[in-house]
């Protein structure tokens, strides 16, 4: 058993111990692919939403070194018809790119040293056969013995380029050589499968590896349901374990894909069922003080639309400029595109736009804008603390002009129509609220619905905001409208101060007012 040719089954074997979700009915559409044109796969996704899971299970699957039928029998892919038909039948060539950076040390040459790790374990297997300087060679000898191409399963493909730039060119020149040569490819590659964060890299003449069709985290594809766990698993997941499955979708869901629906992040959601807590797990990693690095860059439009995002409004982007790498980027839709690679957004493909999608993000975006050293975004951060300070302050008239300040500075909600946009300016106004509250749009309540409500945390110590909005009409009415419908009948029940919030736009005058009142419970 190798480690780079033929590594077994002990990773899956591992992972099945676990809580395993049983995500093997994706072999079969690797299955499908193997001796076709579509035989180059790449699925980029996520940090933490089970890329290595995948290599890990299809390694286990194809490795003719090991018998798997014990890790398989039960699972979805026995189901299916031809299931054994490639059931430890190949030779693997299996690379999990940050476990070769690790062993680098001071090596410059990184193409050459991968071709050593493979050609070392190859060496073990079939030693006639290896020439010790030409990797291509000895994979097309190997293939002539056997009588059978293949598998290469490649985790973590962009590691090299995310993190050591300057061995892009040769690595790529490495994988261009294993899987854009057709007289080389079409006689020793079965089926390729590569997992990586970000998309193929591209150059001036388009993709670096344009024979991989691609599947990412904008246009996931055939692959959607593998992204990570569907809300069926999720909603097993809590009846095992006794988990609330309004709080787990509250907090980890919002990735939506199309033909599957939600999709969760599996470590956030595992990490909640072990802890037995929900929080962000993503925080618990090295992973969120990269957000602050993205965020900061000072593109036109950047700072305004991260405010629009904190505070739960969706903005457009342009995905098709990037370039699939974190040095290259030219204007905020490259910034934008590469925190929906990352996890950080996710993105309507039929709206062309990017959105938080759940707690645990937002609680990450929360987090890095009060740490950005950013004069646009710092501005705004203050703002909204002294609109969040006046509000409990009950003074209206500095609330109606806050509200009049962003409404005349915004153009993103201008989509919208009348209170829908008005209800997006008030968002954007009081958009640190993650701070110390949860927000609620259109809550029943009563006799109809509030328009916006700010319910604080358990442990914040502030009042709850219930805010009516209208539009050619006034603030007085939607004061009213709060007391005649007995809206604050829906946050009674947690027992904390509550005031009262009504504005109105006049759409002739462009002037908004505002009446503050604290319920007397």
């Amino acid at each position: 058993m190798g480690i780079y040719f033929n590594p077994g089954n002990e990773g899956f074997k591992r992972i099945t111990n676990g809580k395993y979700v049983d995500k093997t009915a994706m072999i079969e559409l690797v299955n499908r692919a193997i001796d076709t044109p579509d035989n180059l796969i790449c699925v980029s996704r996520a940090r933490r939403f089970g890329k290595s899971y995948a290599a890990q299970m299809l390694a286990a699957y194809y490795d003719r070194t090991c018998d798997s039928h014990l890790l398989f029998e039960g699972k979805d892919i026995a189901e299916f018809a031809g299931y054994e038909v490639n059931l430890n039948k190949y030779d693997i060539v299996y690379l999990d790119m940050t476990t070769i950076i690790g062993k680098m040390k001071n090596k410059s040459d990184f193409s050459s040293f991968v071709s050593d790790c493979i050609l070392d374990d190859i060496y073990e297997y079939y030693p006639e056969l290896v020439d010790r300087n030409d990797l291509q060679s000895s994979l097309l000898r190997i293939v002539k013995k056997i009588g059978q191409k293949l598998i290469f399963i490649i985790d973590e493909w962009d590691a090299p380029i995310r993190e050591f730039p300057e061995y892009q060119d040769g690595y790529l020149n490495l994988l261009r050589a294993l899987f854009k040569s057709s007289s080389f490819t079409n006689q020793v590659v079965a089926a390729a499968y590569m997992t990586g964060i970000l998309p193929i890299r591209k150059t001036v003449t388009g993709s670096a590896l344009s024979d991989f069709r691609e599947y990412t985290m904008i246009a996931p594809g055939k692959f959607a349901g593998y992204f990570g766990f569907t809300e069926g698993e999720v909603e097993k997941l809590c009846t095992i374990n006794d988990m609330d499955m309004s709080e787990m979708k509250r907090w980890y869901d919002g990735y939506h894909f199309e033909g599957v629906g939600s999709i969760y992040n599996p470590n956030s959601v595992m990490s909640a069922i072990e802890m037995r807590r929900y929080d962000s797990y993503w925080s618990k990693s090295t992973l969120s003080n990269e957000l602050i690095d993205y965020i900061k860059k000072d593109y036109n439009g950047l700072a305004k639309d991260i405010a629009e995002l904190v505070a739960g409004n969706s903005v457009r982007v342009d995905t098709t400029g990037f370039d699939n790498d974190l040095i290259s980027f030219s204007s905020k839709d490259d910034v934008l595109t590469l925190l929906i690679h990352l996890g950080y957004l996710s993105y309507d493909y039929h709206t062309g736009t990017a959105y938080v999608p759940n707690e645990e993000i937002a609680l990450e975006f929360s987090k890095a804008i009060r740490k950005v050293d950013h004069v646009e975004t710092n501005r705004r951060v203050a703002e909204c603390d002294k609109l969040f300070e006046e509000t409990f302050n009950m003074n209206g008239e500095y609330v109606a002009k806050a509200i009049e300040k962003i409404h005349r500075e915004e153009t993103a909600p201008l989509h919208y129509n009348r209170e829908a946009s008005l209800r997006a300016i008030i968002k954007l106004a009081y958009y640190t609220y993650k701070d110390h509250y949860i927000q609620f749009e259109e809550l029943p309540a009563g006799e109809g619905y509030a328009d916006v409500v700010y319910i604080p945390k358990y442990d914040s110590g502030y009042p709850a905001l219930l805010i009516e909005l209208k539009w050619n009409k006034t603030a007085d009415g939607a004061i009213a409208q709060i007391h005649d419908k007995h809206y604050p009948d829906a946050i009674k029940s947690i027992g904390v101060e509550t005031i009262l919030v009504g504005i109105n736009y006049d759409a002739d005058t462009k002037e908004h007012s505002c009446v503050i009142e604290k319920l007397v419970l």
